[in-house]
């Protein structure tokens, strides 16, 4: 019985000798020697995956150990297969970077079948922007407000039926009485934008302000897009004329819901991690996102880009996304059946 016990003794202390190290191991020798896998929930091409690229290229400078990034694109199940991905599969090391959906915490909140993470698990580290989402038209439609589509139905394109091009026309439909017809299938925002320039709808249903900024321009120059309705619980300065989706509620039930629906533009770009990450590491690539938004060079980048940079911290990131969670039940279950009806057709 003595040796038995003895030799537990020993293997026990041997595998905490082991462990120690690993323990120990600091922020800057983990990454000098580990890179990091940076997943984009997109295709090639659009805000996602260039803001994430752009990230990869200034980040990595200013973690400690200086890693190599590699960008990885991961589409599917309009972001949720990469937020599984994250919350299931990938190594709990800080290896492991992520630009999330903003409606991640809207389709946990409402129990959207096909989500297996907890936003709240996630390490958020912080977000480039909290520019708002706006509903567009095509100039030849004739819609240039958004009072036009509560007498005449406007046909938005979208990538499909539970993104938010198609759950925020539907939303106002049920919540406001306009006329917007959804189309849906589109294989991602590029493509719906070169469905507008062919007439075959006449607007789309959801995208980023900054993006329109960044991406089209010449299209806002030459009023070849019409802003019907911006999608936040601010206005954008540059914007301010055009309503927020909630105040055009008529009453204070319709304005709570619509303002769930519009809250996770808080977190526009937010970056994550994996559940479990070591608490220094966190911190490490907290801080070192707080330098990048600082940073000269990246700064200057996003300008040549025209992509807005409005970053707020990962405390603050996080802090957005679990407010989704603690919305009233009422409010919860109307956006359920605002967001899951029209998604289930």
């Amino acid at each position: 019985m003595r040796i038995l016990t003895t030799a537990f003794g020993v293997a026990v202390t041997a595998a905490a000798l082991i462990a120690a190290p690993a323990r120990a191991q600091s922020p800057e020798d983990f990454w000098r020697a580990k890179p990091i896998d940076y997943i984009v929930p997109t295709s090639p091409g659009g805000d996602y995956d260039l803001r994430s690229r752009l990230m990869a290229r200034h980040f990595p400078r200013h973690i400690p150990g200086a890693p190599n990034v590699v960008v990885r694109n991961m589409p599917g199940g309009l972001g949720i297969a990469a937020a599984n991905y994250l919350a299931k599969a990938a190594p709990r090391d800080g290896s492991v970077l992520h630009t999330i959906f903003q409606n991640m915490p809207t389709l946990q909140a409402i129990g959207a079948k096909e989500v297996q993470f907890d936003v709240r698990e996630f390490g958020w580290i912080g977000n480039t922007t909290n520019t708002p989402n706006v509903v567009n038209s095509w100039h030849t439609t004739g819609v240039t407000k958004i009072e036009d589509v509560f007498t005449q139905e406007l046909v938005v394109g979208a990538p499909g039926a539970a993104s938010t091009s198609a759950i925020y026309p539907l939303a106002m439909n049920a919540v406001l009485g306009t006329k917007f017809r959804v189309v849906t299938g589109y294989p991602g925002g590029n493509d719906v934008n070169l469905a507008m320039e062919k007439g075959e709808v006449g607007g789309r249903g959801s995208n980023a302000w900054h993006s329109w900024k960044s991406g089209h321009p010449h299209w806002l120059a030459e009023k070849k897009i019409h802003i019907l309705v911006q999608v936040a619980l601010t206005r954008a300065p540059d914007l301010p004329d055009v309503p927020l989706m909630h105040e055009l509620a008529r009453n204070d039930e319709d304005r709570e819901v619509l303002k769930f629906i519009s809250s996770d533009m808080g977190i526009s770009r937010a970056v994550v991690t994996t559940p479990g990450v070591p608490a220094d590491r966190l911190a490490a690539l907290r801080a070192a996102f707080d330098a990048m938004v600082k940073d000269k060079d990246f700064l200057e980048e996003a300008a040549r880009q025209k992509m807005d940079v409005s970053p707020s911290s990962g405390a603050q990131a996080q802090a957005v996304a679990e407010s989704m969670l603690k919305a009233a039940p009422r409010v919860i279950e109307r956006a359920r059946a605002l967001i899951a009806g029209p998604a289930a057709k």
